[in-house]
């Protein structure tokens, strides 16, 4: 991903899985699809059964609907295959990394093939006391009904414990302490325990080599226990932020189901001279989400908030003050469900070698009802009051059109706008639902394909504006501090625009390079009276990033088989914490960051296409830097680093 140009790495709240960012906006679950079907990102991806990972940037990221602005990232999976064989490997590395993965294939009959993939993962961290323990399991089923006809079912099981670590927080006026890069903050039994299983079944129709049909049926269930101490900031009293910080508790569990379904033919065809390309699809999902409410204590009046004493970020004696795990009880649950469909359908019309035009619409419908929450204290059950006594139904048309000229066969100009609906959850601070954001996504961009094909310069410029971008709200309707995700406001209208470089070659056959150059301006544009400040970048938007990498390989002689990898990432200076608000209130001072590039190189020897060996150095000059989540997480990227894999692979024609 990092290879990705316009694609920056972030941070979330407790660290406790990975985050992107494109073209300012957040990858969040909805831009994530494994195999196109929308999955989720609680315990981080697990990447050991990846074949490969695909971005789309522009209108195509629109597609399906209800995503961000950004980018979609689907991720593929290994398939089956009709001969035996397979890998079994061992990765070792810094701070105790441990990870076997076993990878079989074969075939069960002449029209079935199965694959079973299993990994297990244990590390500790450069963050004193985090550890990582990780179970994962992809098994699969390829029946080749006919010629024209194969179905393939998916299953994949992980569990993630991973310990939640908010950083080492903030201190004086938004600036980040000197106590050292594994300095950990949050109390010594903090928890993230995460199980996430998904099944699939794709089936794919060939009617010819024109027309094809695909559908798919997923299924997903997530489950998360959480404990541990909030961010660690400094208290402000007066205006002036000490070192001293709460150690607000936080005991959560939720558990989600979802199902997604699609269907999608695509082909083409001729009126007279001109040819169409269509595409033609429906999709549908729902989600049953379950979150519990929990107390300290077994009486009825027992508090539902609970803080440790209060420690001294820059006194590492009084990080170890908190006590033994407090006993907790569920009083609550809350049950939401949500439903999803939409239709499109799009055409790419070819009216001359030159000229092409591409044109689409989707349709999208959501509904939530209202959340119902059920009190074991009380037995009652009650139902959210969203203002409006209904479930909440949105629904609206989306199109998008390109213009694509070809003046020679290795130059293409192109412009391109889409527009997309996207249903927001929660409710705002009086109770009532969110209402839908529209996107509307405007690209003009030249490809080039230069020196025969050995060298590609793509440059492309973007602008996607969002009538109604939502946050978590920072406050609660009495004054006091929001500290309820649900809980969301409209922070105002904002526009991303850019810029992207992207150059790959090959020049010989031996070598091998990418590179690209992002520059984002993410920002507010309108806002309340009492709102953010217009024109101000929106924190956590990073405005310059590149990346470099290049490849040598070796492929006669005595050193064949030897390959070397050098990359480089470069990440602008931006700002965390809190933008500041047109009435001159201080919700929190903004964190700083300097820009900063990380160096990794890589080698890689494979003896008879069967033994290999891959090393890796990260971070090769141990820069120190950070990934900060808004005002939740503030964690120093990390040092240097190096780990091997050693892997044995076999095949039996």
């Amino acid at each position: 991903m990092k290879n990705i140009n316009g694609v920056a790495l972030g941070e979330n709240r407790g660290s406790v899985n990975e985050s992107f960012y494109a073209r300012g906006y957040t990858l969040g679950a909805n831009n994530v699809l494994k195999n196109g079907a929308r999955t989720s990102l609680g315990g981080s991806i697990e990447a050991s059964t990846l074949e490969s990972v695909e971005v789309m940037k522009g209108s195509a990221a629109l597609l399906y609907g209800g995503v961000t602005g950004g980018a979609v990232v689907n991720l593929v999976t290994k398939k089956p295959k009709f001969y035996w064989g397979g890998e079994v490997s061992m990765r070792a590395g810094s701070y105790n990394l441990y990870k076997p993965t076993v990878d079989i294939y074969g075939p069960i009959s002449k029209k079935i093939a199965f694959r079973v993939i299993a990994t297990k993962e244990n590390a500790d961290s450069y963050r004193d006391v985090v550890t990582t323990d990780r179970f994962y399991i992809n098994p699969s089923l390829l029946f080749d009904i006919s010629k024209k006809t194969e179905l393939l079912l998916q299953g994949d099981y992980l569990k993630s414990n991973y310990t939640p670590d908010f950083g080492i927080g903030t201190v004086f006026g938004g600036q980040i302490p000197d106590i050292g890069r594994g300095a950990f903050l949050n109390t010594s039994w903090a928890y993230n325990h995460t199980k996430t299983s998904s099944a699939q079944a794709n089936l794919t129709h060939r009617f010819n080599n024109v027309w094809k049909l695909n559908v798919i049926g997923a299924y997903q269930s997530y489950f998360r226990n959480y404990f541990g101490a909030e961010r660690p900031q400094g208290a402000t009293t007066n205006g002036v932020t000490s070192s001293i910080s709460a150690r607000a508790l936080t005991r959560s569990r939720n558990q989600e189901y979802t199902y997604n379904q699609q269907i999608n033919l695509t082909g083409s065809a001729n009126t007279g001279f001109i040819k169409h390309t269509f595409l033609v699809g429906a999709d549908a999902d729902q989600s049953r989400t379950t979150s519990y409410g929990f107390k300290y204590g077994d009486a009825v009046n027992s508090p539902t908030a609970f803080s440790y004493p209060t420690f001294n970020i820059l006194d590492p004696a009084t990080y170890a003050t908190s006590g033994d795990i407090p006993y907790t009880r569920i009083y609550q649950n809350t049950f939401t469900p949500i439903y999803r469909m939409g239709a499109f359908v799009q055409d790419l019309i070819e009216l001359s070698n030159k000229f092409k035009v591409l044109a689409g619409i989707r349709y999208t419908w959501q509904k939530q009802p209202r959340a119902s929450t059920y009190n074991e204290d009380t037995d009652a059950t009650t139902l959210a009051n969203n203002g409006i006594g209904k479930a909440k139904v949105d629904k609206a048309f989306s199109p998008k059109v390109g213009l694509i000229y070809q003046p020679i066969p290795t130059t293409s100009v192109y412009a391109s706008y889409a527009n997309n609906f996207t249903s927001n959850t929660g409710v705002d601070v009086g109770g009532s639902p969110l209402g839908p954001s529209v996107i509307d996504q405007y690209e003009l961009g030249v490809k080039n394909d230069l020196l025969n094909g050995k060298l590609s310069v793509n440059v492309s410029a973007y602008r996607i504006i969002n009538n109604r971008f939502t946050q978590t709200a920072q406050f609660l309707a009495n004054g006091t501090p929001n500290s309820d995700t649900n809980i969301k406001e409209f922070s105002g209208k904002t526009s991303s625009d850019g810029v992207e470089v992207d150059i790959t070659g090959r020049p010989t056959s031996n070598i091998y390079f990418l590179a690209g150059y992002a520059y984002n301006f993410f920002r507010y544009t309108s806002t309340l009276p009492n709102g953010i400040t217009e024109g101000e970048r929106i924190v956590g938007s990073i405005p310059h990033t590149a990346n470099g990498t290049v490849f040598y390989t070796f492929n006669r002689g005595n050193l064949q088989g030897l390959k070397f990898g050098f990359s480089g990432f470069f990440t602008g200076a931006r700002n965390s914490g809190f933008n500041t608000l047109k009435t001159g209130a201080s919700r929190g001072a903004p964190v700083h960051l300097d820009s900063y590039t990380t160096l990794d190189i890589s080698a890689g020897y494979t003896f008879k296409r069967k033994l290999s060996l891959l090393a890796k150095v990260s971070n090769i000059t141990n820069e120190l830097n950070y990934l900060v989540h808004e005002n939740y997480s503030v964690n120093p990227i990390p040092p240097r680093m190096v780990s091997a894999t050693l892997s044995y692979r076999f095949q039996v024609r």
